[in-house]
């Protein structure tokens, strides 16, 4: 634009320009430029006309200070820029170097020692014998610290020897700010934690009324904090969580972030025992106006519990559990955006339900299937009630030999819904590589040197096993295993090929991901039920259009055990009175 002297542009109009002299009146500068000795204001070049070289004419007049930054705008000698203790933006190292400031005191990162113990552990990538456990706590730990703003410092395994962890607990208090010693808290033959620092300091705390995490130790050894955590990883990221984070955050002098907090509607009835705080892993999602909270597997070791949560509910020490219908607080382990992206899925497990939500995140970041596996009979039940947007199930009419629809008619009452076909596959027994016990047909559930690992109530492959034994005359009673149950397909394959059972029934595609032996029983109908309100929503269109895709036909025939031919159509609209 031009620098111009206020004055001079007093009276200018669009129908009274005025002209101003360049080099005399106006000077041509750019922005960042100075503004000239003896003018105080700028005009855009956009509104200034060029007579001439050496005549310029504007058609509005100026104040003095147009477009022209003082000194001092920003900011002045002596003001505060930045308090202590403050967590620096990249927009206040801007603002310190506009200032002129160099360097700035910081606070040194805190380091955290992380101590993994036990014989047993060794380093992922390593080849691994009977009895052997990779060693991932501290990738877990490790990042937290990081996030939280600390120095992680993660040291090799150390074995399950007195000596040799008290040697280097004394090494690790020298070179650290904290110290954390992964398992070993609790009270077996080789947990030495507890009398390690009780003897190198002073043993503040050995347990607390959390759950999981229970065995958490609190110490100082050498003016050193020391914490000794439970080796499960559930309990050992919820106590580092509790204990450790607070530590980080006073020696960097700031609070990291809290999570986010919602109000959430709980969808089952969970007992809890009274006395500790127990802290339930949940998954959500927005089902019509509500935000709808499912509790999923409680266990200390389950780690893919923490990777499938979208939040933390407590239920209090001096409670007994929640009720279904309950509202609840949840603590946010994900983004609420994320979150209200999620389409809720309860009902049975099918392998076909996670290639679907790995296709639908990759296609629709904003978007995650949340699934929970309760059984068919629970997931209508929950579609009922507004608890979910989609429903999986197989249930077998014995007396039609229909697959589903009675059981919707029966058990979704008031609300329209659409059901629609995923897939046909096959239910059979699932045996060791090789049969090493001969499990041949349906007739050897008698056997008493055979161990079953069963479903859980209410699935369509627990109905399907009693419907089959009510065919032969068998009770439950003379099935040993009965009542060993699993949650889904896939767990059902890792017991058989853990050796915890000998056979199970389940789907041939779950046999193959843990390279078992399958014998095909029956087809069966793998259908979804959806309220009519979400089916034409948009929130499921993306997953319906990858349904009836043919990437997704492909992918679920390369599973094998499935039929694929009537996959995204419409089985049937059900009204909402039955009809």
């Amino acid at each position: 634009g031009i620098a111009v002297l206020a004055r001079d542009t007093i009276g200018a109009t669009e129908t009274s320009p005025v002209r101003l002299k360049l080099g005399e009146q106006a000077v041509w500068v750019d922005t960042g430029d100075p503004v000239p000795e003896g003018f105080d204001a700028v005009i855009m070049v956009e509104v200034v006309h060029e007579v001439d070289e050496s005549t310029l004419e504007i058609q509005s007049a100026v104040a003095p200070y147009h477009h022209v930054r003082p000194l001092g705008e920003d900011i002045v000698a002596t003001e505060l820029l930045l308090p202590e203790n403050y967590f620096l933006r990249p927009m206040d190292l801007g603002a310190c170097a506009a200032a002129g400031i160099a360097e700035l005191p910081v606070r040194r990162r805190p380091s955290v020692a992380v101590i993994p113990t036990g014989t047993e552990l060794v380093q992922i990538g390593s080849p691994l014998k009977p009895g052997d456990i990779i060693e991932f706590n501290s990738l877990i730990l490790g990042g937290m610290v990081e996030e939280w703003g600390g120095e992680a410092k993660t040291r090799q395994p150390v074995s399950d020897d007195y000596d040799r962890l008290k040697a280097t607990i004394q090494e690790a208090v020298q070179e650290s700010d904290i110290v954390v010693i992964n398992a070993g808290s609790s009270a077996g033959s080789e947990d030495y934690t507890a009398s390690l620092v009780e003897e190198l300091g002073e043993l503040v705390v050995h347990g607390s009324a959390i759950r999981p995490g229970h065995p958490v130790i609190l110490g100082v050894v050498d003016g050193t904090p020391v914490l000794g955590i439970p080796g499960y990883p559930v309990s050992a990221a919820l106590t580092c969580d509790l204990f450790l984070k607070p530590l980080v955050e006073q020696m960097l002098g700031v609070r990291v972030p809290a999570r986010q907090r919602v109000a959430a509607t709980f969808t089952r009835k969970v007992l809890s025992p009274m006395g500790e705080d127990e802290f339930l892993r949940v998954r959500l999602g927005r089902v019509g106006e509500r935000l709808i909270a499912t509790p999923i597997q409680r266990g200390a070791g389950v780690v893919t519990s923490l990777v499938r949560a979208d939040g933390l509910v407590v239920v209090p020490r001096l409670s007994e559990g929640l009720d279904a219908g309950q509202e609840v607080t949840v603590d946010l382990l994900r983004p609420v955006e994320d979150v209200n992206g999620n389409i809720v899925a309860i009902g049975s497990h099918d392998l076909t339900l996670d290639l679907l939500a790995s296709m639908l995140h990759r296609d629709n970041p904003v978007q995650s299937l949340a699934s929970s596996n309760v059984g068919s009979l629970g997931g209508l039940v929950a579609v009922s009630r507004g608890e979910a947007h989609m429903a999986g199930t197989h249930l077998l009419d014995e007396v039609t030999g229909e697959y589903n629809l009675s059981y919707v008619r029966r058990y979704v009452r008031g609300i329209d819904v659409v059901v629609v076909n995923l897939v046909h596959r096959q239910q059979g027994l699932i045996v060791p590589k090789g049969n090493p016990k001969g499990v041949s047909s349906l007739a050897d559930f008698a056997r008493d040197d055979l161990a079953f690992v069963n479903r859980q109530r209410g699935s369509g492959t627990r109905m399907l096993l009693d419907f089959k034994l009510a065919e032969m005359g068998m009770s439950p009673d003379q099935v040993a295993g009965y009542d060993r149950e699993e949650y889904t397909h896939l767990a059902v394959a890792a017991a058989v090929a853990g050796g915890r059972a000998d056979f199970g029934l389940g789907i041939l595609s779950a046999a193959r991901a843990m390279d078992l032996d399958f014998m095909p029983l029956l087809s069966e109908q793998y259908d979804l039920v959806l309220p009519r309100e979400h089916y034409e929503s948009g929130l499921l269109a993306p997953l319906l259009a990858l349904i009836r895709g043919d990437e997704f036909r492909a992918q679920v025939d390369a599973l094998g055990g499935y039929d694929t031919s009537t996959t995204g159509g419409v089985v049937a609209e059900i009204r909402a009175d039955g009809g």
